[in-house]
């Protein structure tokens, strides 16, 4: 019933110009789009943090174990992304498998993923744009680069680059993918000029000890370190890969590209991690590579300083399309949600002239432009992997729930060895959660106990799905 009624009234949107999205994505904007989320703080940050804290050289081997965890993901949101009509994204997937109370859980939970994520990368931004201003001798003061748990007044870069992107994402979809495209572009260059650099720059004795934290070991302060615990870490470079499945309305024809934009984004991104990885650890000592910048202070070690301040333009132009990507996913799921009845009604509504949800993106641009602005996240961050994998899990789940009780519905793309893939999706992301902190844990329950109460409280009673059933 609920499968049903979610087709329907999602295909019969397109139909009214107030809740319709034009249609006007390529599948070559939407793997742009993945690539977009997915190449950025990982590449940039992560590598080099995971592999002097965490697995050493091994840090390759925890890209493949997070690699591998989402590429099962991946191939389940495809399926999902090509047979169910109206908003992608888990949530679009856990309302036809499972329902609404579980399409709502995971709604909540992707908009603390997405605005956490968007504040996170933005905080990041800063950091760089900070630097390279005072590179060229432009320093912002301090009080305008810091919150004021920091000291600071305003964390003023993080806070602007969120309404500059507001305003592209207000123009129009496919603008934002243009924009999005020429800074894929530009970080593509520079990875391909540190790859260059450093093939010829290796030593294979940094390789040497490979593994020294080993696997997995919990250390007397509590936190977590080895492969594993890396994999957990660096999973947060994949974050955003799923932002595809939420331009299904405005793919040109959603049920052939966005398979294609999922997978093809994430199987060139791992590919790219793993190579950078391998290199990064290769021509500098894995104990050198806990600082802010890891790819440009390698090469400033080398002696190539014009490449490392090339590396630093590419870092501000890539985790600028981190944030514009994870924030276009965030404001569709929260104008699908609406739109269901699950969010307030005016959240729903499309602007006539450039057909997005301006209400929404100007609401969600200026609290995570506070956020940003007046908060260091710290570990708050890792809400954002916990989340992100929670809905992977479920994701995996609705593959194989479907296959029982739909078996006959249209599968343009199907994941193939299932059960096999799902299944093991569900067991290798599962393992992922089981190795964040606690107080991660508790407050992610914290976060759904909040969720389960407007639930209760506002959403079941305004939802369509029950307005059709009472009808």
């Amino acid at each position: 019933m609920s499968m049903q009624i979610f087709r329907t009234k999602h295909f019969a949107v397109t139909e009214q110009s107030s809740h319709a999205l034009k249609r006007c994505l390529s599948a070559w904007d939407l793997a742009f789009l993945g690539i977009g989320a997915i190449i950025g703080t990982g590449i940039f940050v992560l590598t080099g943090v995971a592999a002097a804290t965490q697995s050493g050289p091994a840090v390759i081997l925890s890209f493949v174990i997070a690699g591998f965890a989402c590429t099962f993901a991946a191939l389940s949101y495809a399926e999902l992304a090509s047979s169910i009509g109206g908003c992608g994204s888990a949530y679009g997937y856990s309302y036809v498998a499972f329902g609404e109370l579980c399409a709502f859980i995971i709604g909540w939970d992707l908009l603390l993923e997405y605005s956490i994520a968007v504040a996170t990368v933005a905080n990041g931004w800063s950091g760089y744009f900070t630097n390279a201003m005072a590179a060229i001798g432009l320093a912002l003061p301090e009080a305008l680069t810091k919150a004021p748990q920091l000291g600071g007044i305003i964390n003023l870069p993080a806070s602007m680059i969120i309404l500059v992107l507001m305003s592209l994402l207000i123009l129009g979809a496919k603008q934002s993918a243009k924009a999005n495209n020429a800074m894929v572009f530009v970080k593509l260059i520079t990875i391909v000029v540190f790859i260059t650099i450093a093939s010829f720059n290796v030593h294979p004795e940094n390789w040497q000890p490979f593994m020294p934290f080993g696997w997995f070991q919990t250390l007397p302060d509590g936190q977590t370190t080895g492969v594993l615990a890396g994999a957990s870490l660096v999973f947060f470079a994949y974050v955003g890969f799923d932002a595809v499945s939420t331009a299904t309305e405005e793919a040109k024809n959603p049920q052939r590209d966005l398979p294609f934009g999922i997978v093809a984004s994430l199987l060139f991104c791992t590919t790219i991690y793993i190579v950078v990885a391998g290199l990064l650890t290769g021509v500098v000592n894995f104990k050198e590579l806990n600082v802010s910048s890891p790819v440009a202070h390698a090469l400033s070690l080398l002696g190539f300083t014009w490449a490392s301040a090339l590396v630093s333009t590419g870092v501000i132009a890539g985790l600028s399309t981190v944030i514009l990507v994870l924030y276009y996913a965030l404001t569709r799921i929260i104008f699908a949600m609406s739109r269901d009845g699950l969010l307030p009604a005016m959240l729903g509504t499309v602007n006539p002239k450039t057909q997005t949800p301006v209400r929404v993106i100007v609401i969600c641009g200026l609290i995570m432009s506070l956020i940003a602005g007046f908060i260091p996240l710290g570990e708050l961050a890792e809400l954002v992997n916990i989340g992100t994998l929670a809905a992977f899990v479920l994701v995996c789940f609705g593959v194989l729930v479907l296959r029982v009780t739909k078996p006959d519905m249209p599968r343009p793309f199907r994941s193939p060895l299932s059960p096999l893939i799902p299944v093991l999706g569900m067991l290798s992301c599962g393992a992922l959660m089981a190795f964040l902190p606690s107080i991660t844990w508790l407050r992610f329950v914290v976060w759904l106990a909040i969720g389960l109460i407007i639930y209760f409280a506002y959403s079941m009673q305004h939802s369509q799905l029950a307005d059709t059933e009472q009808s």
